[in-house]
This record gives C-alpha cells, sequence and structure tokens, in this order.
C-alpha cells in the first residue's frame, strides 16, 4: 500500500467510524421494588371501583365544576412567578443542552492572518519583501483559511455522553416545570377551599355570638331582678367573650386566606370571583379511581424526573469512564498562503494542513479514577432518590385513599351530630326560659352545637381537599 500525506488522517477517520459506536456507560435498568405492585385495599381504603376515569386524563377544567374556580386557577397559571421560574429554568437547561450538543460536532472557522517580520538574510528588493535598511528586508505573509480546530474525535462516547446527560436534565427540569403546574393547581384550589370553609366559619361565629349576646343580656336582666346568680351572669359573659374572639380571629385569618391566594395566583383575585362559603355545594369530580396499579406513580412528573436525573448521572459514569482513554484530536485547515495581499488568492497560493494529536493519560494523580468513583456514588445517590420519590408518590396516593375511605362515614357522622346538637340547644334554651333546666346545661348545650357545626364544616373542607390531592398525587392536572 502507498502511504501518502493523508494516510493517518484517513486512518483516524476510519477508526472513529469504526469506534464510534462505543458506549461505556453502564446499561441502564430501571429500579423496581422500592414500592408494592398495587394500592393497599381493604379496611379503611375504598373498595375498587368500575366507574372511575383516568385521572390524568382528567384535565384540570373538567375536574373543577365551580366557575369560580376555574377562573382564579387560570389566573394563577398565567400569573404565578413560580410557575415563571420554573419555565424559565427549562429554557435555559434546553440552551445548555444546545451548548453541550455543539461539541459532539467540528466547529468550522475562517481566519484570516497577516505576519511582518525582519530577516537579516534577505537581500534588498527580494521576492519576499522589501528590502529596508542594510543587509536586511521585511517579511511579508498573508494568510486566509478555513478548517476546524482540535476537534476531539469521540472515539469512547465521552461527548456523546456528556450530551445524553445535558438532554436528560433537560427532560427532567421539563418535568419539574410539569410537577410545578400540577402542585400550583392544587394549591390554588385548596387555598380557595379554604377560603370558603374559614367563611362559613366565621358566619357561624358570627350567629353564635348573636345568640350567646341574647343569652348574656337575658342572664344580666335575671341578675338586676335577683332570679339569676352572678356565677350565671358570669359564665354568659365567658361564651360571648369567646365567640367574640372567635369572630375577630376569623375576620383576620379569611384577610390572610385571600393574601395567600393572592399570592397563589400571582395577582389580586377579584372580589366576584371569591367563594361566599364553603356549604354543601360539588367542587370536584368525586368518582375518581380506587382500585389502582402503583406503576401509575411512574408517570407522576415528579417521578419523572428524578428518573431522568438517574439517567443523566448514568451518562455521567460512561463519560468519566471514557476519560481513562486517549483523546484524539484534529485540526485541519484549507486556504490560501502568499508573500503579497495582491496575490493571496491567485494560482499556486492553495494550502492545506492537517494535524492529528493523541492525548494519552499516564499519571494524573488519581484525577480521572476519583471523577468515575464520584459518577458512580453521584449514580448511586440518584437510585435512592429516584426509590424515595416513587415511595413518597405511593405513600401520597395511600394516604389519600384511607382519607377516602373513611371520610364520608366521617361527614354522615357530623353532620347527624350537628343537627341534633342544634336541637338540643334549642330545646335547653326553651326549658331554661321556661325555668324548668338550668343555666349550665344551656351552656354545655350551646357550646357542643358551636362546637359541632364548626366540625362539620372542617369535614366538608377536608371531603373535597382530599379529593384534590388525590386528584394531584395520582398525576392529573397537565391539561
Amino acid at each position: 500500500m502507498t502511504v501518502t500525506s493523508k494516510t493517518p488522517t484517513l486512518l483516524i477517520l476510519l477508526a472513529a467510524t469504526v469506534l464510534g459506536g462505543c458506549n461505556m456507560a453502564p446499561r441502564y435498568v430501571r429500579p423496581t421494588g422500592a414500592v408494592p405492585a398495587t394500592m393497599p385495599d381493604g379496611g379503611v381504603y375504598p373498595a375498587a371501583s368500575t366507574d372511575g376515569q383516568d385521572v390524568s386524563a382528567i384535565g384540570w377544567r373538567d375536574f373543577f365544576l365551580d366557575p369560580k374556580l376555574r377562573e382564579v386557577i387560570a389566573l394563577g397559571l398565567e400569573n404565578n412567578r413560580d410557575l415563571r421560574l420554573a419555565a424559565a429554568n427549562v429554557v435555559q437547561a434546553r440552551a445548555q443542552y444546545r451548548v453541550q450538543r455543539s461539541n459532539v460536532l467540528p466547529t468550522l472557522n475562517a481566519t484570516g492572518s497577516a505576519t511582518f517580520g525582519n530577516s537579516q538574510g534577505l537581500a534588498a528588493g527580494s521576492s519576499a519583501g522589501t528590502a529596508t535598511g542594510s543587509g536586511g528586508g521585511t517579511l511579508e505573509i498573508y494568510q486566509a483559511n478555513v478548517g476546524v480546530s482540535a476537534f476531539e474525535l469521540d472515539l469512547w462516547g465521552r461527548l456523546r455522553n456528556l450530551n445524553e446527560a445535558a438532554l436528560q436534565q433537560y427532560f427532567a427540569t421539563e418535568e419539574a416545570r410539569k410537577a410545578t403546574r400540577i402542585s400550583l393547581i392544587a394549591e390554588i384550589a385548596s387555598a380557595y377551599l379554604t377560603l370558603a370553609s374559614d367563611r362559613d366559619m366565621l358566619t357561624i361565629a358570627e350567629e353564635t355570638l348573636e345568640s350567646y349576646g341574647r343569652t348574656r343580656a337575658l342572664t344580666e336582666a335575671q341578675f338586676r331582678v335577683g332570679t339569676a346568680s352572678e356565677l350565671e351572669m358570669r359564665q354568659a359573659d365567658t361564651s360571648y367573650q369567646s365567640a367574640r374572639n372567635d369572630v375577630a380571629a376569623l375576620t383576620a385569618q379569611i384577610a390572610q386566606d385571600k393574601n395567600a391566594l393572592d399570592l397563589l395566583a400571582g395577582t389580586t383575585v377579584a372580589e366576584d370571583l371569591l367563594p361566599s362559603g364553603l356549604g354543601e355545594g360539588d367542587y370536584t369530580l368525586s368518582n375518581l379511581p380506587a382500585d389502582l396499579s402503583s406503576s401509575i406513580l411512574l408517570s407522576r412528573p415528579d417521578v419523572q424526573q428524578a428518573e431522568h436525573q438517574l439517567i443523566a448521572q448514568n451518562a455521567n459514569i460512561g463519560a468519566a469512564r471514557a476519560a481513562l482513554f486517549p483523546t484524539i484530536s484534529l485540526t485541519a485547515s484549507l486556504g490560501t498562503v502568499s508573500p503579497s495581499l495582491s496575490g493571496l488568492f491567485g494560482d499556486g497560493s492553495k494550502a492545506w494542513s492537517t494535524a492529528p494529536a493523541a492525548t494519552l493519560p499516564i499519571f494524573d494523580f488519581g484525577r480521572r479514577t476519583g471523577n468515575l468513583a464520584a459518577a458512580k456514588a453521584q449514580q448511586q445517590g440518584a437510585v435512592a432518590s429516584y426509590e424515595k420519590t416513587v415511595q413518597a408518590a405511593f405513600r401520597e396516593v395511600a394516604d389519600a385513599l384511607a382519607t377516602r375511605g373513611t371520610i364520608d362515614e366521617r361527614l354522615s357522622a357530623l353532620a347527624t351530630r350537628a343537627e341534633s346538637a342544634n336541637v338540643a340547644a334549642r330545646l335547653s334554651d326553651a326549658r331554661y326560659r321556661a325555668g324548668v333546666d338550668s343555666f349550665l346545661n344551656l351552656l354545655v348545650s350551646e357550646r357542643t352545637a358551636y362546637g359541632a357545626r364548626r366540625d362539620l364544616v372542617t369535614a366538608r373542607l377536608n371531603r373535597v381537599t382530599n379529593l384534590v390531592t388525590l386528584y394531584r398525587s395520582l398525576g392529573g392536572g397537565l391539561n
């Protein structure tokens, strides 16, 4: 075989083609076994549902039934700063991936240069330049080139693995944005419903304050005429002042609820979009599925984010391994060279050059092996992080299902309790006014009725927020 000046370059390119498929990253296998295959059922958990829909396919506009709540959520998706930050992070990660991807391909540069020097060996008036002084001349060289500089031939997959790691980080950032969106929708709904329940609580406190005020006025009048003791008057005043405190506290709490909702929405929510109270209305769909495989958790954005980060660490191991092998780079150019500017593009001025280079690591005080060990440790940490994310997701769904399995029974019991307590309070009041029952029984009945009404509102809030939590934890809210 005839060996020419181009042979080394051709051999290098041939080797790059043959070895270009080398990938030293370990084969990725998704971790399994962190959670049971199915969600818990039986006992406190709801019975299997046959009419439940796929939660991830239910858009938030379909899941939330209250039109005012839908408008507030839409405001948040448009204006919330956390969501804007998450979107900016996605753009940044995409740009970083493009930067890393560019390293896999050669960068083509155009250069031009002019060199001026002095050579004592040039005779005056020589073709290399014009003589300037005794025994010397000015040397002029003009060049124009197009080529690549120090382009690394990715024989061992180092650049491709770094590119894969950047791509997976980009995917992870996109999943983080999705997770932020889902969480924002759930947080806005919870804040809206909490405001509604607190307004119901304020209504109850105001009604109780009015009732206690009538009782206090009656006992004060009876005390003045001697038919009631000072103890009874003071007990009535204690109940009245307690209700008065509740009204003031709830008024402040409602203002804070409004501030929290404005923060989540990213703007001031108009008063006509705020709820007047929670009541017994249906704010969400209620026929969410109960019989679920734990594999549904794998599609949650936070789990997807953790998996992409794990794959990125897997690729980093491949890049660290490849760094242990020789690095081969190529510098090549094609252009013209001339001793005069006017002849730069004339006949006979063409020039080319290639400069392959190989760097073999011999001794670096353990830097490369240390990087490999660090990459492996980071990969193991990413495995643990992924498994923890799956376990946390499993617990969220299991907790929501446990609450769902008992909340209707609790709500029914509390509704019946509140009704009975209200009737008992009315009967005690009538009996006290008729003089056939003690004032202490009246106080106990009124306080029991007040607490029962508050507990009922809390249970209603728990029921609807449980559905929101289950919807979010199953990955709903992207559409």
